[in-house]
């Protein structure tokens, strides 16, 4: 048998697509790994969370990530995510594109083998 799978089948991996403003990449890592790795950071303190996630960087577009985790609760994430915008607001997201047009709207994929 090969290694561990990267999420269990029945949970989902929820997928954000990021476009930041040009050439603010490195802010944008600090940016997101200092509200990350904060003790108040909403996404770590939810049971529907199984895995923490993980920020991607486009090997050919430094100004394009993705942010990938394991969750088993899509209602959960979905009400976390609508509060940090609403009431939290990371300073991350001021460098997020097109936030107006939902690229703070995660793709979610359910996980089916």
């Amino acid at each position: 048998m090969g290694n561990p799978p990267l999420a269990e089948k029945g949970n989902f991996i929820h997928i954000y697509d990021f476009r930041v403003k040009p050439g603010s990449s490195a802010e944008f890592i600090k940016r997101f790994t200092e509200f990350d790795q904060a003790e108040d950071n909403p996404m770590h303190h939810s049971a529907g969370q199984v895995k923490d996630g993980i920020l991607c960087q486009d090997e050919n577009d430094p100004d394009h990530f993705y942010l990938l985790a394991e969750w088993r609760d899509k209602e959960e994430h979905r009400r976390i995510r609508k509060w940090l915008v609403e009431n939290m607001r990371p300073a991350f997201l001021d460098l997020v594109l097109d936030l107006d047009k939902g690229s703070y709207v995660p793709v979610y994929a359910d996980v089916v083998l």
